[in-house]
């Protein structure tokens, strides 16, 4: 197994077809960069979907639910980045090597035959957000599945299980997140019981249970696992109970209406300009704050994790900062997805979500 990192690797897919008297802490710490990958990747295609709603839809229910996803993967993120660091792994995210490339697959080879792609809220990008969140037995729409993100977080629990002594709580970071669900915290990983305890939250936020679509650590009550969420989105209806023996849950509840949004294109491989479509001065400026912003805000979050709690800055400062960099970022973005496409499409440019190197 190639333990060079590249984010279009098929490292997931080598890793799981490893024998489990394989997985030990090297298995471990490399599938864990993985997952913190993987996390990082539905963040921009979601972004876009939800910063291309438009008044007065920005405060509706379909901006709503993204909104909370979004909030779950960043929590996710920072379990993931507590359970490398735990046993004594550092995550890596700052490298343009690893950061997500759009269009193309997920990390690792996880959905090989799914292109995730940086586009504005259509039903078809919905249906991409869905795939991506896709269990392996979902209780509606029900197909066979390989390498999901569910069943690779299941090998990595059962590597934990057989590895307790691995989990030291070094370079824990805290960030309580509680207002956006009962899950959402940010908390230290000390024991064997937090880890899995962080692991359910993972799978069964994006997933559900196998008896149910429910999101079992909801923000809101009657809250979806995210794969419901979009598919609920997708279809135009809610997800609702039409039969109790046996039980079997249908698309045939209240209507759920597409926003109004931005016409944003798809971003071209390496970004606009990359791809072959002129880029004025203005259009350029936007690009790159946001381009800027983007990678510093993933330096601090790189940061946050090796930082020692004596550091200065503190990980918890330096977890804000990295925050404050992504507040920065919607502005430029959807200043972006109000500039047309030279091509006469009615198509609009927006974010790349390029990693650029710090200036000066």
């Amino acid at each position: 197994m190639s333990t060079v990192l590249n984010y279009r690797s098929n490292m997931i897919v080598e890793l799981m077809r490893m024998p489990a008297e394989e997985h030990d802490e090297l298995w471990l710490k490399n599938a864990l960069q993985q997952a913190v990958l993987l996390e990082l990747a539905t963040l921009p295609p979601y972004l876009c979907g939800l910063w291309s709603i438009e008044d007065p839809d920005r405060d509706g229910d379909v901006s709503e639910t993204i909104k909370e996803i979004i909030f779950d993967e960043m929590s996710h993120m920072g379990l993931v980045c507590n359970m490398l660091t735990t046993i004594g792994g550092v995550p890596r995210i700052a490298d343009a090597a690893l950061v997500p490339k759009y269009p193309g697959p997920l990390p690792g080879g996880v959905r090989p035959e799914l292109t995730v792609s940086l586009t504005g809220l259509t039903r078809e990008a919905v249906d991409m957000y869905s795939q991506i969140e896709r269990p392996d037995h979902p209780v509606v729409e029900a197909e066979e599945v390989h390498t999901s993100i569910g069943a690779f977080y299941t090998q990595i629990l059962e590597a934990f299980r057989n590895q307790p002594q691995l989990i030291k709580g070094t370079k824990q970071v805290i960030r309580n997140m509680s207002s956006h669900g009962t899950g959402n915290d940010v908390v230290a990983l000390t024991s064997l019981e937090d880890v899995e305890a962080a692991i359910t939250i993972i799978k069964e936020q994006g997933e559900g249970t196998a008896a149910s679509p429910d999101n079992p650590f909801p923000g809101q009550p009657g809250e979806l696992a995210h794969f419901f969420s979009f598919r609920e989105i997708f279809h135009g209806k809610k997800l609702i109970l039409v039969s109790s023996d046996p039980q079997r849950f249908d698309f045939q509840g209240d209507e759920i209406p597409m926003p109004r949004t931005s016409r944003m294109g798809t971003v071209p491989s390496g970004g606009w300009e990359q791809g072959g479509v002129p880029v004025s001065s203005e259009v350029r400026g936007a690009l790159d704050t946001f381009n800027q912003h983007y990678s510093s805000m993933l330096r601090f979050l790189e940061q946050t994790w090796q930082a020692d709690q004596a550091s200065t800055p503190t990980p918890a400062q330096l977890l804000s900062k990295a925050v404050g960099e992504m507040r920065k970022l919607e502005d430029p973005a959807r200043q972006l997805m109000q500039m047309p496409l030279p091509d006469g499409s009615g198509m609009t440019f927006g974010p790349e979500f390029r990693y650029v190197e710090a200036v000066g």
